[in-house]
């Protein structure tokens, strides 16, 4: 014979989506940025997400390439920044935390290089009509500096990598951001 049950009705809503529990997938917020519509150093920033991917999922090789096409688009001579710079850099820390990402060192420097930028800023020191430009590079370098320090929380974890290359770029980096 079946009992009924005494407890009261639940109140909490059912209709929420439930999330996995686990690790969020990597890169997930990607198509959130309007790629096609800001520009890199080749124009249009569209090609940046397949590289991020191919960083985050190609073996060493296709992944190294990746990585320096990006820096070519992105931080060209490592210290010229474009527009899509700013808008790259999150998925850039993103990466540098993967364990299965196979050129993070590489990545951290390459942060290290966007939050060193001062290039436009010193060029237009000398030449403030710069600042005056429909594509103003210095507003571009600083958006890119501060999305470099907006997620350096990530530092402290870095830098505590058995791995000495990438525990000695986060150390660099750090020390840039004057942590």
């Amino acid at each position: 014979m079946r009992t009924a049950s005494t407890q009261q009705p639940s109140t909490e809503r059912t209709d929420r989506e439930t999330r996995p529990s686990g690790p969020a997938t990597p890169l997930r917020a990607l198509g959130e940025v309007p790629w096609r519509e800001i520009q890199d150093s080749t124009g249009s920033a569209a090609a940046i997400p397949l590289l991020l991917n191919t960083i985050a999922w190609g073996g060493p090789e296709a992944a190294s390439g990746a990585l320096h096409e990006l820096r070519d688009r992105i931080c060209q001579y490592g210290f010229v920044v474009e527009q899509a710079t700013a808008a790259t850099v999150p998925f850039l820390w993103e990466l540098a935390q993967l364990p299965q990402v196979t050129c993070r060192a590489r990545i951290i420097q390459l942060l290290k290089n966007i939050a060193d930028a001062r290039q436009w800023e010193h060029t237009a020191s000398a030449y403030p009509k710069l600042l005056n430009h429909r594509e103003n590079h210095v507003v571009w370098e600083r958006a890119a500096r501060r999305a470099v320090h907006a997620r350096r929380a990530a530092l402290r974890q870095l830098m505590a990598e058995e791995d000495a290359e990438i525990a000695h770029a986060s150390t660099e980096l750090a020390r840039s951001l004057g942590e």
